[in-house]
């Protein structure tokens, strides 16, 4: 693979990388950017390594999704849980309009509270699959985890997530 066609397959990966990095930092979009960099950082430094025996997506999402891990080896964090403590996490901006955007926002805010009321396992399979729309094939190869574990992950973060919404937590 040449340099420029790594340029071109990130920038076709670059949002959906985001927006699953995104999902798994409870939607803190600047600590999800700063894996992001790191990511595609470490992509760049191997790109000539990628040979190809997966799509390239999977291989950028594996980098990523260990990225975050680490990420969230270093900050403690690894339990996958929220801490009510985080200062940044339930903060809101205000927003200056006729109520419907605020709504939508706070929608979302819900949604990222009950994705990250899942197991760290739970989260990255709900995101992949159904955000980023990764086959249980692909998943398997971003976590390195056999199929039925995935499809396991699969069913109790849908449980997981339909109690947390029903409750209304």
């Amino acid at each position: 693979m040449t340099r420029k066609q790594f340029i071109e397959l990130i920038a076709a990966e670059q949002e959906s990388l985001r927006r699953f990095l995104r999902g798994l930092c409870g939607g803190d979009g600047f600590r999800a950017d700063d894996i992001a960099q790191e990511a595609l950082l470490k992509a760049y430094l191997s790109y000539e390594r990628f040979e190809g025996r997966s799509r390239f997506s999977t291989w950028l999402f594996r980098i990523a999704y260990n990225c975050w891990h680490d990420h969230m080896k270093k900050s403690g964090k690894e339990s996958g849980w929220i801490s009510l403590e985080e200062p940044d996490f339930f903060q809101v901006t205000k927003i200056e309009d006729d109520g419907t955007e605020a709504d939508r926002k706070y929608e979302h805010q819900q949604l990222y509270m009950a994705i990250k009321s899942l197991t760290a396992h739970e989260q990255a399979v709900i995101l992949l699959f159904y955000m980023e729309e990764k086959s249980i094939k692909e998943i398997m190869d971003i976590m390195e985890m056999p199929s039925g574990t995935v499809r396991s992950c699969l069913t109790r973060g849908r449980q997981h997530l339909k109690q947390y919404l029903e409750n209304g937590n």
